[in-house]
């Protein structure tokens, strides 16, 4: 008699370690996560049959659950509240990411500072750190409180030991990558780890109606180290993002389960800590009182949020056989696309054969379509040596025919230009009401956008050496 082949049960089966996705056989590539070698064989477990048992409350209609529970309350913190969606819910779990040394713990320590009250105890637990060391900084940021309590450990059950000790309405954890349990094999920051220690704190916090704010790392690439599915855990996650040679801090709503995810926070790190700015777009300009050639300003957003940016362009003749295209805060390839429209639609056929330069000002990046009216006519003005109108801004898309699309949220862009004082506008045909005051002017294509330049000063434009001859 043939041997009877394995029954399901005892076939083994794969999972990836990184998120958790299973299947039958073995595969190089999770195609859940897109992981390299993360998929691993482990025994299929035995069929079992679960007999119902006690609920632990019982099931209402959803009108009559009691929301009062779920209200949020202020970390005193405003920019860090309009994007929790009005503050911390208690028992949400919010993972704090960011790249090292962009301002995550000063940031935390500020909030777990202003968030302590008679009422409410708040618990910072630092696992990267000593408590002398945060002490320090807490003495620099001014973030002292007699109902803040400051805890350093690694061990995932002295963490839960604090909890009982203090009974906090807020835990701060620095960061959930260095924690470990001893009940598990395996260094701190594996995926094992993390798992345990993620879901023990999810645990408490729902438990205990705790708010928690987790920190976690990001890989190279910029995405959250550890499975994907500590973000399927928490309720929230925010992004910290800045350049370290800037002052400017941006935190953006990637989930959210008790808010908007469009919304984003703007602060000011500085020597003596971390500041919120209600009205950032001063960081992004530069006031003069004479216009300067090669400048133009445009309104980007940021989530919900209107932000008046400056673009600036330099062209300068090349000494090189391959000019330099050179860019900062703003993609190379959309630079690239607007020096091809100015020369083959706008007729400017200087920027070929000269070095470029353009940067925005502040560090802010700009990477949606909105800015590239903004760019062609910083280029072209630069190209000209002639400076654009004084007080005008520019939205638009420009395409590859040099036509001037349409972009959303013009109307809450010019109405940020004219609170800033600006008044004139270079818009996409139909922008919808316009603020009382300002010049707002349609623009069809490049040519009817180069127009605000002098006629006589493009004609100028430098030419080039097969022009000259």
């Amino acid at each position: 008699m043939a041997a009877r082949t394995k029954s399901a049960k005892d076939r083994p089966s794969y999972r990836c370690t990184e998120c958790g996705w299973t299947a039958v056989k073995w595969l190089g590539r999770c195609p859940e996560c897109q992981a390299w070698g993360t998929v691993e064989e482990y025994g299929a477990p035995a069929v079992r049959t679960t007999a119902a048992g006690r609920v632990s409350s019982a099931a209402l209609p959803i009108a009559e659950v009691d929301v009062r529970t779920a209200t949020a309350r202020s970390t005193g913190v405003p920019e860090l509240d309009r994007v929790l969606g009005g503050g911390l819910v208690p028992g949400a779990v919010v993972l704090v990411a960011g790249e090292p040394g962009v301002g995550k713990s000063t940031l935390l320590l500020d909030v777990a500072a202003k968030a302590a009250d008679d009422e409410h105890r708040t618990l910072y637990v630092t696992a990267e750190e000593s408590a002398s060391q945060v002490r320090l900084r807490a003495d620099r940021i001014h973030a002292l409180n007699d109902h803040l309590y400051l805890a350093a450990e690694t061990d995932l059950a002295a963490v839960l030991g604090h909890l009982d000790a203090v009974k906090p309405t807020l835990l701060i954890l620095d960061s959930v990558q260095t924690v470990a349990s001893a009940e598990l094999d395996g260094a701190p920051g594996g995926v094992a780890q993390i798992r345990e220690v993620t879901a023990a704190l999810i645990r408490a916090s729902k438990e205990r109606g705790m708010a928690t704010l987790l920190v976690g790392h990001v890989t190279k690439d910029g995405n959250i180290a550890g499975p994907r599915l500590l973000e399927h855990l928490v309720d929230v996650v925010l992004s910290f993002e800045g350049d370290r040679h800037a002052r400017l801090r941006l935190v953006r709503g990637v989930k959210n389960r008790y808010g908007a995810t469009d919304e984003v926070g703007c602060f000011e790190l500085h020597d003596e800590g971390i500041t919120g700015l209600t009205d950032p777009s001063g960081l992004f300009l530069t006031r003069r009182d004479v216009a300067v050639p090669g400048t133009c300003l445009t309104v980007t957003l940021e989530g919900r949020r209107p932000l008046v940016a400056e673009v600036q362009a330099l062209t300068v003749d090349s000494q090189i056989p391959s000019p330099r295209r050179t860019t900062s805060g703003l993609e190379t390839s959309r630079v690239s696309m607007m020096l091809a429209v100015l020369e083959q639609r706008g007729r400017i056929s200087a920027l070929g054969k000269r070095d470029i330069y353009c940067a925005t000002v502040g560090g802010v990046k700009l990477t949606e379509p909105a800015s590239d009216l903004a760019v062609a006519l910083a280029l072209a003005s630069a190209a000209s040596d002639t400076p654009l109108p004084k007080n005008l801004v520019a939205i638009g898309e420009v395409g590859l025919a040099g036509e001037v699309r349409r972009v959303t949220g013009v109307q809450r862009r010019l109405a940020e230009a004219h609170r800033l004082g600006f008044t004139h506008a270079l818009v996409p045909g139909d922008p919808g009401r316009v603020p009382a005051g300002m010049k707002v002017t349609e623009v069809a294509d490049m040519g009817a956008a180069l127009s605000v330049l002098p006629r006589r000063s493009r004609a100028q434009a430098p030419r080039s050496e097969e022009e000259r001859r």
